[in-house]
């Protein structure tokens, strides 16, 4: 007999999860698919919104700064908020770096944002990481079902909101400047775009989301520790939009639901398949799989699911 109580939780479960990576995967559409920013510090930017979200949200923890007791509203705002100013001062500093050398720098970025969260006891809880952050609407419908399927329907209203705003701001002239940047730098600045402003704002809002999404992500969970924010998070990420399409934010989010579907079922049928004492391997074969994954989008389907070559013949028809 089909238990749809328990198949009903573990979707809301999730997608939940799936609508989180959404956001962030968003968030780094419009950093590379749209003006071509290597950002490999994603990770990085997540961490700040889930650890600020969850400080300001908290109640009081001795020994640790924070605990400030913030509606959840309040914290998701002040993630976003404070995950851009990182991305401020992370793109002011090295958005002049092109390509491989921006990479190289985010991605330090990433791993002493990491480093500092396992380090600062007195901030971040160390690794031991930041317990009882507040669920929203937990007090009217408890920890079940319902609590999952309400915040589900508010994870997929965030995410709808984000999406329909970028979608305003991409078909922007504004938007039309970062394609135009993204293509051919010095043609844009030919004529008169000021091409580093340009993509510093792209970076900024770019990490503003990926910083919403780590508040979403940690307001489910109810814990975070530095061990959530390592640099395969980066990678499962960039895998998402690869496989969705870059360029194109549709793309963006259906690959973070096909990936994060693949990830948790392979996961599942290795722990079925592995054996006991092996265990530990899973998670590094999950990876190889997902690599493999990428690796036959790139030669199949170049362009992603939904690539840009195909919103841009939906458009033009």
């Amino acid at each position: 007999m089909i238990d749809l109580a328990g198949w009903l939780s573990y979707a809301s479960f999730f997608l939940v999860f799936a609508s989180a990576y959404a956001v962030i995967s968003l968030g780094l559409n419009l950093q590379w698919g749209y003006t071509g920013l290597f950002n490999v510090g994603v990770a990085g930017f997540v961490a700040v919104g889930a650890y600020t979200s969850a400080l300001l949200t908290t109640p009081e923890a001795a020994g640790r700064l924070g605990g400030l007791g913030w509606p959840v509203a309040a914290g998701w705002v002040a993630a976003a908020l404070v995950a851009g100013v990182v991305g401020l001062g992370v793109g002011a500093l090295a958005l002049r770096l092109r390509q491989d050398y921006l990479a190289i720098a985010t991605f330090g970025v990433s791993v002493t944002i990491q480093l500092v969260a396992n380090n600062a006891t007195g901030l971040t809880g160390g690794p031991f990481g930041v317990q009882f952050i507040p669920k929203p609407m937990q007090a009217w419908l408890g920890t079940g079902t319902p609590w999952t399927m309400a915040y589900l329907a508010l994870c997929l209203a965030v995410l709808a909101a984000s999406y329909h705003a970028l979608q305003r701001l991409i078909a922007s002239p504004w938007g039309r400047v970062l394609r135009a940047i993204r293509e051919d730098e010095d043609a844009a600045q030919s004529l008169g775009k000021r091409a580093f402003v340009y993509r510093l704002q792209s970076f900024v809002i770019g990490s503003m989301l990926m910083g919403l999404g780590g508040a979403l992500y940690a307001h489910f969970v109810g814990f975070v520790s530095p061990e959530d924010f390592l640099p395969i998070l980066t990678f499962q990420l960039w895998a998402m939009l690869i496989v969705g399409g870059a360029g194109n934010n549709r793309g963006a989010v259906l690959g973070a639901f096909v990936v994060w579907g693949l990830w948790t079922a392979a996961g599942g049928l290795l722990r079925g398949w592995v054996p006991q004492s092996d265990q530990a391997r899973v998670a590094a074969l999950q990876v190889v799989l997902i690599g493999a994954l990428i690796a036959f989008m790139l030669v199949l389907r170049p362009r992603g699911l939904v690539g840009e070559r195909l919103a841009t013949a939906k458009r033009e028809g």
